[in-house]
């Protein structure tokens, strides 16, 4: 991890404790290209997430344990070219081993990540919306071997959050506490017990429940009515708008197509400059479109 970088780990963390102190939680939105990074910068957000599931669709994969070290690790280089916010990168269970776990680490600590997220899914890994696979828990003690694992080949300054997916997999409030518990004795300096109930009381119970000395993460995709004033004032000092990003650009990519199948040509009004792309590589290039 380089002096910058590991400026910026520390200031991570010193914001997500600052955060469940004034309430206003660390802002974090998915950003698989330079391109979403730029944006996000513009749009004020704290922190750039690497989603496992935007990076795999980018790259047409399954979001499924498929990604290697080196696809998240260009990624992170990517982003850091095009802005100076802190980059989480989301590792899936990291490849179900210890083992796996510590190239991960070592990796995407020298290419530029301030923290990673380790969730405990059973390896292969399935997304936690997927209908068409179950997800299954990993045990307990090979995540914190794996927390360990990360910590030691990552660095000291390295913000790891541990991610349960207890919830999802149909378990008790109970169940997903006394997991996200252990990891913190594990080594991890933020928990995120996921959730995916739309009403958003099941995130609201979890802040309640939490007892912990580390910040609570949410990532409130399925539950996007709790805004993140909401979430800060319920507990929760970091927030991760996973995927939103990729999904607004889709619908709108699939709308500019549909309108020219009809049509014939592209609304100029409906499409970016291109001084707007040639920007996200060079601040300074200036285009006649």
């Amino acid at each position: 991890m380089s002096p910058v970088v590991r400026q910026i780990a520390r200031s991570l963390s010193a914001e997500l404790h600052n955060a469940s102190v004034n309430g206003r939680p660390v802002r974090a939105v998915g950003a698989a290209s330079a391109m979403a990074a730029r944006i996000a910068v513009d749009a004020g957000f704290d922190a750039l997430w690497v989603s496992g599931l935007e990076v795999s669709t980018m790259l047409g994969l399954p979001d499924e344990n498929v990604l290697s070290s080196r696809d998240l690790a260009d990624t992170v280089l990517a982003l850091r070219r095009a802005a100076g916010l802190p980059v989480i990168v989301d590792i899936d269970n990291a490849g179900g081993t210890v083992a796996a776990a510590g190239r991960i680490g070592f990796d995407l600590a020298r290419a530029g990540a301030a923290a990673l997220c380790l969730e405990d899914s059973a390896y292969p890994k399935t997304n936690s919306f997927s209908l068409h696979r179950d997800q299954e828990l990993a045990e307990m003690e090979l995540v914190r071997g794996q927390l360990k694992e990360l910590r030691a080949r990552g660095g000291d300054q390295l913000v790891l959050i541990a991610r349960t997916e207890a919830l999802i997999c149909g378990g008790t409030l109970q169940e997903a506490i006394i997991r996200a518990e252990t990891y913190v004795a594990g080594g991890a300096d933020a928990v995120l017990i996921h959730s995916k109930d739309p009403t958003g009381q099941q995130a609201l119970q979890t802040a309640s429940a939490w007892k912990g000395n580390a910040p609570l993460v949410s990532v409130p995709t399925a539950f996007p009515t709790l805004d993140a004033r909401m979430l800060g004032k319920a507990g929760f000092s970091l927030a991760i708008y996973a995927n939103q990003l990729s999904r607004a650009a889709m619908h709108a990519m699939r709308e500019a197509a549909e309108d020219f199948r009809s049509t014939g040509r592209f609304d100029p009004d409906r499409l970016a400059d291109v001084q707007d792309l040639l920007q996200v590589g060079n601040p300074d290039a200036r285009a006649s479109l």
